[in-house]
């Protein structure tokens, strides 16, 4: 069985190379432009290149996270700084964007991509996707379950699944808190973490009711190499090394077949220790804040880790070869890693007293010290009566040394073809028709109050069935799946018969609903949680299938403005933002099902309304966008978006008709931005 890859994450080169001597296989970094952890320190150009050199010599790889969504006016320079990551030789880029991914395939026609955790891939079809449009490894949303987890390992694409490290409250890609509350958005790369604030479901103002404890799935590391996984990440591009030097080493460890030490990864950084939830599919016990006996235990622990990166770690067997002849020049050849080198010295001397012999001479070339290679022998022809002083072995061996690393370091340093592309945005005619009216409902109520003023409802797919009598047309219909797929079979079946039924047209959360349509035969329409904030999304979304697009709800006014697209583009424009969609329930986890009252109120005792369904939990923006007054600044959208909450008929009627339903509006991010 082939043994799977230990990816360490690393925030600045200290790290990097505490993580490297600790034995990773790859180390994962963002550079200081278009990485969703911009407040770690981060990679220069310059230290990217150094970076791709260290993780090179110990034949590790270096993957370079470019894994936020970015606006058109930042794609000229996305593409400069692409072809220099690769000029400087990482090995994989790490992508959220659908677009960024496009001018990665134009500008680098090589490179290889992995499908962020952030594209919240769900399903085994949503990773076979994925491969189908050529990307290399998927990393799974971190919410699964035992089971969805194998059968992503089964498809022909590689599995990058994190073991270690801290959980977010939101599923990955799905979280607005921040860019809401703050104008600091995640899928910029500026969470501001608002969720380890204090949240409640009953008044308690200590309470975190939306902060998790860390994940770890290292007990179960063996049991996840045999299913499949290829790749073992770390979460931490924000943390000391330390911390990721003792990850590496107790994952190495359990990967090996020992048990991991759990109290010391505990001590070193927990969140009220370690949860295996989503997993084991027993989410009971997994919130957890940072306490002060967490911090006091890392101080007492820090010493002994730092024994784990102090020395380099050896990475090559190397062996030697030497012939000592009279009359010519001394020649050490060296075998490493497939390559042979040599280096040439002086005409070695005659010996007065003790000539140089086999035993002399592994004594010298032996001597390794702080260098990646392990002593494997040596094979010397020695002619009698020869002496090669010991300084002069010591630095043949140095310059052996030397040359062997930079080879090994060559050899692992991909080379790419770069061209000559430019992104220019595409150009489409402007519709000058009167956008249509797009309603997404929640329930029957509200699915016939919208009915005679809405050109097309999106609908819950649970609300469509045979009673569903008030749309005559079900072509009007576009059914919505869940936000998050629990059991990918029973949702391919539902669709069936929805299809079946008449039903054309699918609303598209993730790679999985799209998935999903495309070998169902629907008409695919993409949500805004796709998170489009460019036109080379729309255009590659397009290509994928889509026949129009709901724009991210993050894009100021003036950006959504000059979006291009060859497929209608919507916009949102009234209703509660979702703010967090979350696998756990935090009203669930703090007072019970039986006292619920929808809602969390936050340290200034706002109340954050809460939506649960079966399967996940929606946290929604205690104010209501509105911007029918203001349509007239949106100059580009095909149709504009009404997201339904918890409207009666007359809420959504008055709704529809322009007229504000709450008194708390606001107007998102259209004019703040982010």
């Amino acid at each position: 069985m082939r043994s799977a890859e230990v990816l360490a994450p690393a925030g600045s080169m200290e790290t990097l190379a505490a993580a490297l001597r600790a034995g990773a296989d790859a180390v994962y970094v963002g550079g200081k432009k278009y990485s969703a952890r911009s407040s770690a320190a981060n990679f220069s150009m310059e230290e990217l290149r150094e970076a791709a050199g260290l993780c090179h010599r110990y034949g590790a790889k270096l993957d370079l996270a470019v894994n936020t969504v970015i606006s058109d006016d930042e794609a000229p320079d996305f593409c400069e700084y692409i072809k220099d990551a690769a000029s400087a030789g990482v090995d994989a880029f790490i992508v959220q964007d659908w677009g960024c991914a496009e001018i990665i395939r134009r500008c680098v026609p090589d490179a290889v991509l992995h499908a962020s955790t952030q594209m919240s891939v769900h399903t085994a079809a949503g990773a076979k996707l994925l491969s189908s449009l050529g990307y290399a490894r998927v990393v799974p949303a971190r919410e699964l379950d035992r089971q969805t987890i194998e059968k992503i390992c089964a498809e022909d694409i590689e599995t990058e699944l994190f073991v270690h490290g801290a959980l977010c409250m939101s599923v990955s890609g799905q979280c607005y808190m921040s860019a809401i509350m703050g104008s600091r958005s995640a899928n910029r790369g500026c969470c501001g973490q608002a969720c380890r604030l204090p949240f409640s479901a009953s008044g308690n103002k200590n309470a975190a009711a939306l902060s998790l404890k860390d994940l770890s799935l290292l007990p179960q590391a063996r049991e996840l190499e045999e299913m499949g996984v290829d790749s073992f990440k770390i979460e931490g591009r924000m943390k000391r090394p330390e911390y990721v030097a003792s990850a590496v080493h107790e994952l190495k460890s359990a990967l090996n077949g020992q048990a991991p030490d759990m109290a010391l990864l505990k001590g070193v950084f927990s969140r009220s220790g370690f949860t295996d939830g989503y997993f084991t599919g027993k989410r009971q016990d997994m919130f957890g804040v940072r306490e002060k006996e967490d911090v006091t235990a890392a101080r007492e622990l820090i010493p002994k880790i730092h024994e784990l990166y102090r020395f380099e770690r050896k990475a090559y067997e190397i062996r030697f070869k030497a012939r000592i002849s009279a009359d010519s020049p001394v020649e050490i050849n060296a075998c490493a890693d497939g390559i042979t080198l040599s280096v040439t010295g002086d005409i070695p001397e005659k010996a007065l007293n003790r000539p140089t012999d086999a035993a002399s001479l592994e004594k010298q070339l032996s001597k390794l010290g702080d260098t990646v290679f392990t002593f494997c022998g040596v094979e010397a022809d020695i002619d009698d009566g020869l002496i090669v002083p010991a300084g002069k072995l010591n630095e043949l061996r140095r310059q052996l040394c030397e040359k062997m690393t930079a080879a090994v370091t060559n050899k692992n340093t991909p080379v790419y073809s770069t061209s000559d592309w430019k992104p220019e945005i595409p150009r489409y005619a402007v519709s000058a028709k009167k956008p249509q009216v797009r309603v997404m409902c929640r329930t029957a109520g509200q699915l016939n109050a919208a009915a005679g003023t809405a050109d097309m409802i999106i609908a819950p797919m649970e609300l469509l069935t045979k009673d569903t009598t008030v749309i005559k047309d079900k072509d009007s219909i576009i059914i919505s799946p869940p936000r998050f797929i629990t059991d990918e079979e029973k949702l391919f079946s539902r669709l069936s018969e929805l299809r079946s039924a008449g039903y054309t047209r699918l609303f598209c959360h993730t790679p999985d609903c799209i998935a999903a349509g495309r070998e169902l035969g629907f008409k695919l329409h993409g949500s805004f949680t796709l998170n489009m904030t460019n036109s080379f999304s729309a255009e590659r979304l397009a290509e994928i299938g889509l026949e129009d697009l709901v724009c991210s709800f993050e894009l100021d006014l003036s950006h959504l403005n000059k979006l291009h697209s060859p497929v209608p583009v919507g916009a949102v424009v009234y209703g509660r933002l979702p703010l967090m969609l979350t696998r756990n329930c935090p009203i669930k986890n703090e007072v019970g099902c039986e006292k619920c009252r929808k809602q969390l109120t936050d340290r200034t005792g706002r109340a954050l309304p809460v939506q649960c369904s079966k399967e996940y939990v929606e946290i929604l923006n205690p104010d209501v966008l509105f911007m029918q007054d203001r349509l007239s600044e949106m100059t580009s959208p095909d149709f504009l978006l009404y997201i339904l909450t918890d409207e009666d008929e007359q809420q959504t009627k008055a709704a529809l008709s322009g007229r504000k339903t709450s008194e708390k509006i606001t107007r998102g991010l259209y004019y703040r931005g982010i």
